[in-house]
């Protein structure tokens, strides 16, 4: 009997684990305003070893066009630009000598429905990881059956995760509607 709780117990992680990555995956792509979570993904070089950007300086945004990065050592600012054009980010820093500015542009229709269509590809993988999990554990209940589970267990059981299956793909096209409003939301 513990098999199955525990059998559905890690579907229901894997389904959350699945729900958590769209969500950091969906804040890292522009929609139009300032966010710094499009740089996550930037790594700088600092004394000799790789960091993300956020731990060699401060990001901000004073408002909804622009990103300011604000080194904490003046050596980093050269380092810090070509990072960042180097990157898959598509703006071009501005450097004043105390902050470097990122001017965030205005996205174009097309730009929109392109950026759509990436949240699109990054929800249905996130679906996929989702029905694997399901899937997953409903072959180690359909096992468990033949190591001792009574059937009328193992069926309660499938439809519980059935449920926590229907629940978090609900959930992530909630997300994903969300993101897509933001995004063509001029």
């Amino acid at each position: 009997m513990e098999d199955v709780k525990l059998f559905l117990e890690e579907a229901e992680e894997a389904m959350e684990l699945a729900a958590m990555h769209l969500e950091e995956s969906l804040s890292r792509i522009r929609a139009g305003k300032a966010n710094v979570h499009i740089l996550d993904a930037i790594r700088v070089d600092s004394y000799g070893s790789m960091v993300p950007l956020s731990n060699v300086a401060s990001l901000a945004t004073p408002d909804a066009r622009s990103i300011t990065i604000k080194p904490w050592d003046k050596s980093m600012f050269r380092v810090i630009e070509k990072a960042i054009i180097d990157s898959s980010v598509g703006i071009m820093p501005e450097n004043n000598g105390e902050v470097i500015r990122l001017g965030i542009p205005a996205l174009t229709e097309e730009r929109r429905r392109d950026l759509t269509k990436q949240c699109s590809k990054e929800a249905e993988t996130a679906k996929i990881s989702v029905r694997n999990a399901r899937r997953e554990c409903i072959d180690k209940l359909k096992k468990s059956v033949k190591n001792g589970v009574p059937e009328d267990v193992e069926k309660d059981a499938e439809e519980k995760v059935q449920k926590t299956h229907d629940k978090y793909i609900k959930r992530l096209d909630e997300m994903l509607d969300a993101k897509n409003k933001e995004i063509m939301t001029v």
